[in-house]
C-alpha cells in the first residue's frame, strides 16, 4: 500500500489540466462503464458503450436493457461524484440510492429495495443471507466500516466494502455494479482514484469473493485491486506529465 500512497502523492505533482481532464475523465468513465456491466453480461462493447453515454444513439441490434444499463451506470458515477464533493458519509440509504439509479427503468419494484426472497449467485457455493437477516447484516456492514475498518487504509476498506456488500447480496439484481461503485466511492472519498476492474479478470474476481465467504479473508481481492489502483493513479500520472510537456513545447515556440 506503500506504493498506493507514493504514486497518489505523485499524482498530485503532474495535475491534468482541465481541458484534458474532461476527455480523460469521459474515456475513463466509458472503460468503467463497459467493464462493470460486461462482467454481469451485457454485450455491449467499448464502442457501443462510448456511443450510448457519450453521444445518446441508439445501438441497432442491442436490448434496451443494455442501454439503459450503460446509461444508468453513468448517471451512477456522476452521483458518486456529487457525494465526494459534499463530503457525504456513506448510510444504507446513499447505497439504496445508487442501485435505484442502477435499475432505473430496468425494474422499478426492485431498485432500492432490500430483497424479500433468497437467492443463489451463479458459480458461486456461498449462499447469501435469508432476505429477513439482510437488514441487521448491511447495518452490521456500516457499523463494521465506520469503527473497525476507518483504521485501515483506503483501498482496505474500499476491499471489506465490496466484499462484504457482496457476500451479503441485499438486492434481487444489481448488486456486482453496485459493489464496485460503493468500493470506488470509498477510494474517491479518501482521496484515491476510481479502479476499473476488467472483465478479463472476472474469473479470478469472482474466485476471490468465493474465498473471502467461505474464509472471511479479504486479501486475494485486496490484491487485485490494489494492483489495479496503482495502475490507473499511474495512468492519472502519464496523462498530468503529457500536459506538462504541451506546455513546455507551447512556451517553448513563444
Amino acid at each position: 500500500m506503500r506504493k498506493i500512497d507514493h504514486l497518489n502523492e505523485l499524482r498530485k505533482q503532474y495535475p491534468i489540466h482541465p481541458i484534458t481532464m474532461q476527455s480523460f475523465k469521459e474515456t475513463l468513465d466509458i472503460e468503467w462503464t463497459y467493464h462493470s456491466n460486461s462482467i454481469e453480461g451485457s454485450t455491449l462493447t467499448l464502442a457501443e458503450t462510448a456511443i450510448i453515454i457519450a453521444d445518446g444513439i441508439t445501438v441497432g441490434g442491442k436490448s434496451v436493457r443494455e442501454h439503459l444499463e450503460a446509461i444508468n451506470h453513468k448517471e451512477a458515477i456522476l452521483y458518486l461524484e456529487e457525494l465526494v464533493k459534499d463530503n457525504t458519509l456513506l448510510t444504507e440509504q446513499i447505497i439504496k440510492e445508487i442501485h435505484s439509479i442502477i435499475l432505473r427503468g430496468i425494474d422499478t419494484k426492485s431498485a432500492g429495495v432490500y430483497r424479500h426472497v433468497p437467492v443463489y449467485i451463479r458459480g458461486q457455493q456461498h449462499v447469501p443471507p435469508q432476505p429477513w437477516q439482510v437488514p441487521t447484516e448491511m447495518e452490521q456492514m456500516i457499523t463494521d466500516y465506520n469503527s473497525t475498518w476507518q483504521n485501515h487504509h483506503p483501498i482496505e476498506r474500499a476491499a471489506f466494502l465490496h466484499c462484504e456488500f457482496v457476500r451479503i447480496h441485499p438486492f434481487i439484481d444489481g448488486n456486482g455494479r453496485t459493489a464496485r461503485l460503493i468500493m470506488n466511492l470509498e477510494l474517491m472519498k479518501s482521496g484515491l482514484v476510481p479502479l476499473i476492474l476488467r472483465k478479463e479478470q472476472r474469473v479470478a474476481y469472482f474466485s476471490s469473493l468465493q474465498h473471502y465467504d467461505d474464509q472471511k479473508d479479504i486479501e486475494p481481492f485486496l490484491q487485485i485491486i490494489e494492483a489495479l489502483e496503482e495502475e490507473m493513479l499511474e495512468r492519472y500520472i502519464e496523462a498530468g506529465k503529457a500536459c506538462m510537456l504541451s506546455v513546455e513545447d507551447i512556451d517553448g515556440e513563444r
